[in-house]
C-alpha cells in the first residue's frame, strides 16, 4: 500500500510540474501577443486599424480624404468592417501562437 501511495504522491507532483510549465508557456506567448500587432485596412487603405494579439486596439487611422467624400454611414460601416477584420486576424494570431494550449485559458482564468 505504501508503494501506491508513493506512486501517486510523485504522479501528482510531476502533474503539478507540467501544469506550471504550461502555465508559463501561457504567460510567455501571451506577452508575445501582447507585443505583435495586425493591421486591417479597408475601403482602399482608407481606414485602417491596428490591434495587438491580445485584441486591444492600438490605433485607428482615416484617411483625411474620406472625411470629406464620404457621409457619416460609410464611415462607420468602413470603421466597423476594418475593427471586425482586426479583432479576427487578431484571434487567428493568438490561436496560431498559442497552438494547443489556446483551449487551456479558459480552463485556467488567466
Amino acid at each position: 500500500m505504501a508503494k501506491g501511495m508513493f506512486n501517486s504522491i510523485s504522479g501528482q507532483a510531476g502533474l503539478l510540474k507540467q501544469m506550471r510549465q504550461m502555465q508559463e508557456q501561457l504567460q510567455r506567448a501571451q506577452q508575445q501577443l501582447a507585443q505583435e500587432t495586425v493591421t486591417a485596412s479597408v475601403g482602399g487603405g482608407a481606414v485602417k486599424v491596428v490591434m495587438t494579439g491580445t485584441q486591444v486596439c492600438q490605433k485607428v487611422e482615416i484617411n483625411p480624404d474620406l472625411l470629406q467624400s464620404t457621409d457619416l454611414e460609410m464611415l462607420q460601416d468602413l470603421l466597423l468592417t476594418a475593427l471586425n477584420s482586426a479583432l479576427d486576424q487578431s484571434r487567428e494570431l493568438s490561436a496560431k501562437k498559442l497552438g494547443p494550449l489556446a483551449g487551456v485559458i479558459p480552463a485556467l482564468n488567466l
